[in-house]
């Protein structure tokens, strides 16, 4: 459904809430067979129009790989979309839960309810794999929902407000597209949950206008997700993941490698090794459709200005720029290590989102791991190691919203696993079914029987009453 306009040109979104609130509360409950039909509709929203998808992509960002957006955003979202149609007769039963001896034969169940109307707020970096993701679980919860696009993808957006009407008509999803005064009016309608994915300080502004309306919300934030690399892990295996994390979508990914933590003595080996793997996997930058640009000039100016920032603080910069070419005044921007970058610098304390990599020596392993622990709770942790005893001393001894070990990003691709972060990286989870109960509300429901015990406990109290306490309660000290 495309939004009306009021005068002036700003969206209507009251209206397009309200219209999407009354045809849910008409029909609060869609059945398995609906939402199926809604689930297929969209598989086919994605299947039918890859190569319009990656032309949007592609036209927004300047340069975007066809392939990366097939592989790290078509790929995972028609996964998830089959996953959760395999999967959603199971996750709409009713869940039956345990009573205690004293109320029965009662019954006691969980049962998911859509939760109504949902918001969805989507960054971006990754434009179709971060709405439609979100969308599916809101869908086989038997939602609607309402999503607003970022003003930095225009051609992402319209297509999407183009194919959402084409394939689900105007009572199912709402595609909103506009700049910032759109989606701070979009975080304030009263929508029944609220999924916002983008930075961290934007979220504190999305969670505000979200408790105006007592609305929930789940925060997919970002942060200075840690690579460490244990002491004797092979250089070349690491530094391959490392360098196809970080440089997946020029480093503008919510989950990419942001720092790494090496020991003194592997430091050196690592650093080449990366240099080489870079070179392998990306032998020319400027002309190459498998490195994509940074999205535009304001966040090329942001990166150049953080880097600048850090060299006037005596940080040593490399530049793997392996054919030497002259990239400019574009927006293709290298692979750049930084070294001994002061920890006021900006690179060392917001997350970097681009293909910037600090790199920080420890002398014993506890240090890398302290380092993390002093710094705000990252979306991701990425662990280089093979030693079982230290690798479960890792997961037990830091917090972070997920963790991939020997590997970079993947772990987000698995949809039987949640994806959430913690404290300032987000609050909430989604993905597969742990997205389904997040557009849900797990209602529980309590079943009394014609015959049951509570005729023993109603009022005027009397003998009755004291001899059942004393058994419920026990006698004091009894083990």
């Amino acid at each position: 459904m495309n939004v009306p306009q009021q005068p002036g040109g700003m969206v209507d979104l009251q209206a397009a809430f309200e219209r999407l609130q009354a045809v849910s509360r008409r029909t609060p409950f869609p059945s398995l067979e609906e939402r199926q039909r809604q689930l297929a509709a969209l598989e086919q929203l994605v299947l039918d129009h890859q190569d319009e998808w990656a032309a949007a992509v592609n036209a927004d960002f300047g340069r975007r790989s066809k392939v990366e957006t097939r592989l790290i955003e078509l790929f995972p979202t028609i996964e998830g979309v089959r996953q959760a149609r395999r999967e959603l007769k199971r996750w709409m039963q009713s869940q039956r839960r345990g009573v205690s001896l004293w109320f029965q034969p009662a019954t006691a169940e969980v049962m998911p309810q859509p939760l109504g109307v949902v918001g969805i707020v989507v960054p971006w970096n990754y434009p179709i794999f971060l709405a439609l993701g979100p969308l599916t679980a809101a869908l086989a919860a038997g939602n609607r929902a309402m999503v607003k696009m970022s003003e930095f993808t225009p051609a992402c957006g319209e297509l999407f407000a183009r194919l959402t009407e084409r394939y689900f008509g105007e009572d199912l999803v709402t595609v909103v597209n506009g700049g910032p005064e759109v989606a701070q009016a979009f975080s304030a309608l009263p929508f029944d949950h609220l999924l916002f994915t983008g930075s961290t300080a934007v979220g504190r502004q999305v969670m505000r206008a979200a408790a105006a309306n007592l609305t929930p919300v789940t925060l997919e934030l970002g942060g200075k997700s840690p690579v460490i690399v244990a002491p004797g892990f092979d250089p070349q295996r690491a530094a391959e993941r490392i360098v196809i994390g970080k440089m997946m979508n020029a480093g503008q990914t919510c989950v990419a490698p942001d720092y790494l933590l090496v020991s003194a003595d592997d430091r050196a080996e690592l650093v080449d090794a990366i240099g080489k793997q870079a070179a392998r996997l990306y032998p020319k930058l400027a002309d190459n459709p498998d490195y994509s640009y940074i999205v535009n000039a304001r966040h090329m100016a942001r990166l150049h200005g953080w880097l600048e920032e850090a060299r006037q603080a005596g940080a040593q910069i490399v530049t793997i720029n392996p054919a030497s070419e002259d990239l400019g005044e574009g927006r293709v921007f290298p692979l750049t290590l930084v070294f001994d970058a002061p920890e006021h610098c900006l690179l060392m304390q917001e997350e970097i989102f681009g293909p910037i990599l600090p790199v920080v020596s420890y002398q014993h392993f506890e240090e890398a791991l302290a380092y993390v622990n002093q710094r705000p709770r990252p979306l991701a942790l990425y662990l280089f190691d093979t030693d079982l005893l230290r690798t479960r001393h890792v997961l037990q001894s830091t917090v972070s919203g997920g963790v991939t070990i020997n590997d970079t990003v993947l772990h987000v691709g698995q949809h039987e696993l949640p994806f959430g972060g913690v404290g300032p990286s987000g609050m909430g989870h989604y993905h597969g079914h742990e997205g389904f109960v997040t557009f849900s509300k797990m209602k529980p429901v309590f079943r009394q029987p014609r015959l049951n015990g509570m005729w023993m406990v109603r009022p005027p109290y009397g003998a009755k009453v004291e001899w059942l306490l004393k058994r419920m309660l026990g006698r004091a000290g009894k083990k």
